[in-house]
């Protein structure tokens, strides 16, 4: 048993909002099993104390999108001031000669920043896969292992290269039948029926500008006939609609509609495009919009209607998006960025802090299938994190604690983080990693990536 003793502040975000001062957490096996005070403990020399009275105890934050390996060309200087389309045709010239290192390492290293900044629970969208590389997803899940970060990983794809009117080159695209046959093989080896699955398996081709529309359509038949979740990325920009307008005759989100990829299992990155029409759509189908606010204003793509989402009943999480087009993997920081870019579109009062956080803890546990992780609430799994308020960046913001963690601080390192009732962040640190070390490894597979472009 674990025991977060005498919690300076606790957001539980259960059905009435519960906030509490000097609360203690029990934590059994995975689960959640008392919150409150003073109340007994058998077995006392069986439980692991830590002293939660200087932190701000909240459910884990959920990342809904991201690519790992992008973060082995952050600050990339011939993409830094680039829209999407030209960002990524440059970009594809570097990604197209990673190797099975780099995808381990890049992973590992994103995954701890995650945890770091308060993530406990996050998905990728790993979409290229270069001739000769297979068994991507499963180096993935070795890294999430060795961290103990819980994960909802996409099985992503392409399959529309240039020599059939797609952005990437060909040689990191794969045929409709490869995908859906690893698809198949991902979801019976990996996903996790469970509720509180450490692993669960999404499908996620790409877009509609890289992905032919049979991979569409198969990965749709596969996922629902194993009752996995679907997710791409969809009106992120005004090229990728005009490319729609032309291709397909149709705007993105009614090309969506023609091939059924729609509904409370279906999730798209950005969704920044969409008009009135489509809003009411997606609010009647439940289909969800995973919001990647700092991406959005890297790439100059536009600023989501979030506020409105939220309030026609649209559901919405929070993602950080690839790291190199955000350039970080900071979850708290996304928060932050959330909150203050819809106060940009709709003034001051869009949404509070609060909004924010609740779409980054519960609105992505139920965005990624699961339905009891997203609260601290006893038989709720043990997902939380833990934020020193009493540091010198929260100095004068003791007034409201959970806010604080929002509307200030500058270093958005959490002191604890604890995944299905495993401690994974202690003091600051990653356990299980040398920092220093990876940070070291990364950088070597960067500068060698890039000097093959170069060269």
């Amino acid at each position: 048993m674990l025991l977060l003793k005498n919690c300076y502040y606790v957001a539980t975000f259960d059905e009435k909002n519960t906030e509490l001062r000097n609360a203690d957490i029990l934590i059994k096996g995975n689960k959640i099993f008392k919150v409150g005070k003073d109340f007994e403990i058998e077995s006392v020399h069986t439980v692991q104390t830590v002293d939660c009275s200087n932190l701000v105890i909240l459910p884990g934050l959920v990342n809904t999108h991201h690519h790992f390996f992008q973060v082995l060309t952050r600050n990339y200087p011939p993409v830094q001031n680039a829209k999407l389309f030209d960002w990524l045709v440059n970009l594809y010239k570097v990604w197209k000669n990673i190797d099975e290192e780099a995808i381990y390492y890049s992973s590992l290293i994103v995954m701890a920043e995650l945890l770091k900044t308060g993530c406990t629970l996050t998905s990728d969208n790993h979409y290229l896969y270069p001739d000769g590389i297979e068994e991507i997803f499963d180096i993935q899940i070795e890294a999430a292992k060795k961290l103990g970060i819980r994960t909802a990983l996409t099985r992503g794809s392409m399959t529309m290269g240039e020599s059939e009117g797609g952005l990437p080159p060909d040689s990191i695209c794969q045929s409709t039948e490869t995908v859906i046959k690893d698809s198949l093989r991902v979801i019976e080896k990996f996903h996790g029926e469970e509720e509180l699955a450490m692993t669960k398996v999404v499908l996620g081709p790409c877009s509609p500008f890289n992905v032919a529309e049979s991979t569409m359509t198969e990965s749709e038949k596969l996922a629902r006939s194993y009752g996995v979740k679907l997710h791409t990325h969809l009106a992120e920009t005004l090229d990728e609609e005009r490319f729609c307008l032309e291709k397909y005759g149709m705007r993105p989100l009614k090309y969506m509609e023609k091939l059924k990829w729609v509904g409370e299992d279906v999730f798209f990155a950005h969704g920044i495009w969409f008009n009135d029409e489509e809003m009411k759509f997606l609010a009647e189908t439940k289909t969800g919009v995973a919001h990647c606010p700092s991406s959005n204003m890297r790439l100059g793509s536009g600023i989501a209607r979030v506020k409105e989402m939220v309030e026609m009943g649209i559901p919405v999480s929070l993602a950080v998006d690839g790291s190199s087009s955000n350039d970080s993997s900071d979850m708290l920081g996304e928060v932050r960025n959330c909150m203050l870019l819809q106060r940009i579109r709709y003034g001051h009062d869009a949404l509070t802090a609060r909004d924010a956080l609740k779409i980054a803890t519960s609105g992505g546990a139920e965005m990624l299938g699961f339905n009891r992780l997203g609260a601290i609430k006893e038989g709720y799994g043990a997902d939380l994190i833990g934020i020193n308020i009493k540091d010198f960046q929260y100095a004068g913001s003791l007034s409201d604690p959970l806010a604080a963690i929002v509307f200030t601080g500058y270093n958005h390192n959490v002191e604890l983080n604890i995944v299905n009732g495993r401690i994974t962040v202690a003091k600051g640190k990653v356990i299980g990693i040398d920092e220093e070390e990876l940070t070291e490894k990364v950088n070597e597979i960067s500068l060698n990536l890039i000097k093959k472009v170069n060269a």
